[in-house]
């Protein structure tokens, strides 16, 4: 295969564009496809979406629900049964987490919270905005320490 012979697939060619209000001989003078007079032949013409001619439209007519409370912590959370990849004796922080893939720092603006979902073997020294009594309790039977930062 050379360059002169490279062709496009079968079905891959790239349209040519569509040259509209050209002349009757291509197909689409006079009115360009858009039909006769009305809204949608004018230039800017055509109604905004969700419009319904009138009637009252599905997303008023529908009611409103919930609210989105903008007060809300968004903590980054994180079971300890993850938590059993590291070193015994190590000390793990937020930093330590984020870098290990754990969460994206984007998305814990108020920081970590570790969870007490599944078990802890290593004895780690663990520094969290939060934890829950659960995870206290496992991280300190397992020969923990748990520092809020």
């Amino acid at each position: 295969m050379k360059l002169h012979n490279l062709r496009p697939a079968k079905g891959g060619e790239v349209k040519a564009r569509k040259r509209v209000g050209r002349g009757y001989g291509s197909g689409l003078g006079h009115n360009a496809g858009r039909g006769r007079d009305g809204q949608n032949s004018r230039s800017g013409g055509g109604v905004r979406p969700g419009f319904e001619g009138g009637q009252m439209p599905l997303f008023r007519r529908l009611p409103k629900r919930g609210f989105k409370n903008h007060f809300a912590k968004q903590y980054a959370e994180i079971n300890i049964r993850d938590l059993n990849c590291f070193e015994d004796g190590e000390e793990i922080t937020p930093e330590i987490l984020a870098n290990a893939g754990f969460f994206k720092p984007a998305k814990a603006k108020d920081g970590v919270k570790i969870l007490g979902d599944g078990e802890i073997t290593k004895k780690l020294t663990i520094k969290a905005n939060k934890f829950t009594k659960s995870a206290e309790e496992k991280i300190t039977k397992a020969g923990g320490k748990v520092e809020v930062i």
